[in-house]
């Protein structure tokens, strides 16, 4: 069973940046510098909980009115238990009490089918982030 809480505490703040280093920067080779950066402290964070355990994350900020999901994660062990789709509706409900219409994201390439599945449309050409290959993707609220 699949919790989402958003991270308030230190401790949970912690699990976040725990989480994203194994996901991010140790599996796909993203660097600190470029993982952690400026809007940490201004974005809501939060936490994905399986069984009791701090499964992923992912963060949400409001950019001139639409919700931007960012940093979303799951650790290898929890995919496929609908651990992300939950993370990314906690974000999509978040945008939707912040007054936002639209969400949008930056998909990795690989991940694009995913949330094409939870009603994403790719609106991009690929680029690069962090020298991995993204689309940005957009769904209304």
């Amino acid at each position: 069973m699949v919790q989402i809480k958003l991270a308030a505490s230190e401790a949970e703040l912690e699990d976040v940046y725990r989480i994203r280093k194994k996901v991010f920067v140790d599996e796909q080779g993203v660097s600190e510098q470029e993982e952690y950066d400026e809007h940490e402290t201004t974005a809501s964070h939060v936490l994905a909980y399986y069984e009791g355990t701090p499964a992923g994350t992912g963060r949400i900020r409001l950019l001139d009115g639409i919700a931007k999901l960012e940093r979303i994660c799951v650790l290898p062990e929890y995919r496929k238990y609908g651990v992300g789709a939950a993370i990314t509706s906690a974000l999509e409900q978040q945008g939707k009490q912040l007054g936002a219409a639209k969400a949008k994201l930056h998909g990795q390439t690989h991940a694009e089918r995913f949330y094409a599945k939870l009603g994403y449309e790719t609106v991009s050409d690929v680029f690069l982030e962090a020298d991995i290959p993204h689309v940005i993707m957009t769904k209304k609220l």
